[in-house]
């Protein structure tokens, strides 16, 4: 069953973590292949490779398929709610805007969560809990700062990728209600598959793929970092985290990307770290306490 409560335990913030890194790679392989792929096509890659890399995965677990339509329907609605939609959006949206202000727009995602949950009377809208997503959107903002490029369509990329974002929140609504005993690896490859018929539809009749030239080595890298990181990798411990600490829980991920992004390019590529990005981890940080709640309940009972 799914949990009702709004903690997280620690292994399961270490999976946010994990998940943070996946998903956060996501708007860099994105921005590398848009250069020679149109966005559906690249949607529809990412779900196809996502799913043909799991399946064996799924036959060594002995997991088995979805039996008639009443089956595939809950895989059908995460797929559209979680794959189709947001991604078809957000890769559109960054075909008008910078990956920089799509990955701030991404963090709307947990306050878009907990609005979602508290219109369906799956949660309560608790203060503590929207100040607190509230203030990690600061914290992005700040850590990303202002200096962001104009372009033309710009405020259209925005509406994109913040409709991408409430389709996050959809999903994760339908996925409390849909997935209550799926296991992980199942849910990942069922709802990519799913997916992957919609998207063959979809980009089969806006983008005819089929017509483009062959793209080169560093698009298909790009390809395949997104497909099997950032989506059928990343999905596994996405479902992991939503059995384990709830489908409000793990939107919080999108606050944590920004984050994960400016310390690997510290690790991996030398690149410093700025006293902005500093203030806007910790405020970041904070947030995060302040939705856990435990030390905030901590120091009252001090009190």
């Amino acid at each position: 069953m799914l949990p009702n409560d709004n903690r997280i335990d620690a292994r399961g913030w270490w999976l946010l973590g994990g998940l943070s890194i996946l998903w956060g790679g996501s708007f860099f392989f994105n921005g590398a292949a848009l250069r020679e792929l149109p966005p559906l096509t690249l949607v529809l890659l990412r779900v196809a490779l996502g799913a043909a890399m799991l399946l064996p995965l799924l036959r060594l677990q002995g997991i088995t398929f979805p039996k008639g339509m009443a089956g595939w329907t809950p895989f059908v609605a995460i797929g559209l709610l979680n794959n189709v939609i947001p991604f078809s959006l957000i890769v559109i949206g960054q075909t008008f805007i910078p990956s920089g202000l799509a990955s701030i727009l991404n963090a709307t995602t947990p306050l878009f969560t907990v609005l979602v949950m508290a219109a369906a009377r799956e949660q309560a809208l608790q203060t503590q809990r929207v100040a607190g997503v509230a203030l990690g959107l600061a914290g992005v903002i700040i850590l990303r700062g202002w200096g962001i490029e104009t372009r033309d369509g710009q405020g259209f990329g925005i509406l994109l990728c913040l409709g991408g974002a409430f389709s996050y929140g959809l999903a994760a609504l339908a996925a409390r209600r849909l997935l209550k005993d799926s296991p992980p690896l199942g849910t990942a490859t069922f709802q990519l598959m799913a997916s992957t018929v919609m998207m063959a539809v979809v980009a089969g009749t806006v983008e005819q793929p089929w017509h483009l030239p062959m793209p080169g080595l560093t698009t298909w890298l790009a390809v395949l970092g997104l497909a099997g990181l950032s989506t059928a990798l990343a999905y596994i411990v996405f479902f992991q985290i939503i059995r384990r600490s709830g489908a409000t829980n793990v939107m919080l991920v999108t606050l944590l990307n920004p984050v994960t992004a400016i310390l690997l390019g510290w690790l991996v590529l030398g690149e410093p770290i700025s006293a902005r990005e500093i203030a806007g981890a910790v405020v970041i940080g904070s947030a995060l306490l302040v939705i856990d709640g435990r030390i905030l309940n901590l120091l009252r009972r001090k009190a």
